[in-house]
C-alpha cells in the first residue's frame, strides 16, 4: 500500500498546536505518527509523512497537510489526533476512549476505520466507534480515502494512564494492515523484511542495534533534533523513558 500519515497540528508552542491537558496533543500525535510510519515501513508499505511543521494558522496548517497528501497517489490518508473534552483530570475509573472519523459512513476508508477502532479498544479503551465528519478539511479535501484517528483523550486521567505511544501505534498499524510488526521482526530468518533505506543485515537477524543521538529533559529540544534528523533524511522517532 501507499499511505500518507500525518500528525494533525502544528508543533507545540506554535499557533494551532492542538489540545492541551494532562498530555499535549501535538507532542503525542507526532510520537504516534512516527511509530506508525516506522511500523508500516517495516511491513513493506510505502509511507509519506505529510505533517505540517510551520503553519501560520489553523487554516494554513490544514491546507498544507491537504496539499502534501494530494501530492502522492495514495491508497489511504491517515491523520493522527488526540481528543479532548472529557474534563476528568481526577479519573473516574473509566476511559473516555478512542474513535475514528471519516468523511461518510460509506467512504472508502470505513473498513480501515472500524478495524482501527477495534484494535485500539483491545488496549483497554472504550470503543466510541466510527463517526462521519464531512466538515473536516482533511477528510473532505484529500483525494485518497481518508480517516482521522482520535487516539484517546488528553484530559482524561484514565486514558492517559493507559496510554502508551508504541502500543497505540502498533494497534493503528494492525488496524490498517491486519499484521503485527513484531511478527515480522520475529519471522523466519529466511525472510528478509526491511524498511526502505535500512541496512542489509549480515549477522544475527534477531538482534537489533539502536543508534541514539541525544537525550533531553525538555520535549521541545527532542522535537527540534528529530526535525533536523528528518531534514537530513533519517527516519527519527522520539521515545520517552
Amino acid at each position: 500500500m501507499i499511505i500518507n500519515v500525518h500528525a494533525g497540528h502544528n508543533p507545540d508552542g506554535r499557533v494551532a498546536c492542538g489540545a492541551i491537558g494532562i498530555i499535549r496533543e501535538s507532542t503525542e500525535a507526532r510520537r504516534v505518527k512516527d511509530a506508525v510510519i516506522s511500523g508500516l515501513r517495516q511491513l513493506g508499505h510505502t509511507v509519506y509523512d505529510c505533517t505540517c511543521e510551520n503553519g501560520t494558522s489553523q487554516v494554513n496548517v490544514l491546507s498544507r497537510i491537504v496539499v502534501a497528501c494530494n501530492a502522492h497517489k495514495a491508497d489511504l490518508d491517515v491523520s493522527i489526533h488526540f481528543n479532548s473534552g472529557a474534563r476528568d483530570a481526577a479519573g473516574n475509573g473509566r476511559t473516555t476512549g478512542t474513535e475514528v472519523l471519516v468523511y461518510s459512513l460509506t467512504a472508502g476508508a470505513i473498513n480501515y476505520a472500524r478495524q482501527i477502532c477495534e484494535a485500539v479498544s483491545t488496549l483497554g479503551y472504550k470503543n466510541r466507534g466510527v463517526k462521519a465528519r464531512p466538515d473536516l478539511s482533511v477528510l473532505r479535501n484529500t483525494k485518497a480515502p481518508a480517516l482521522l484517528v482520535e487516539c484517546c483523550f488528553v484530559d482524561d486521567k484514565d486514558d492517559v494512564q493507559l496510554y502508551d505511544c508504541q502500543k497505540m501505534a502498533d494497534a493503528i498499524v494492525y488496524g490498517i494492515t491486519g499484521q503485527h510488526v513484531e511478527s515480522v521482526k520475529d519471522s523466519d530468518s529466511d525472510q528478509n523484511v526491511e524498511a526502505p533505506g535500512s541496512e542489509t543485515p549480515t549477522g544475527d537477524k534477531k538482534k537489533l542495534y539502536r543508534v541514539q543521538v541525544g537525550a533531553y529533559s525538555v520535549a521541545g529540544n527532542a522535537v527540534a533534533t528529530q526535525a533536523k534528523l528528518k531534514a537530513a533524511g533519517f527516519d527519527a522517532i522520539i521515545v520517552s523513558a
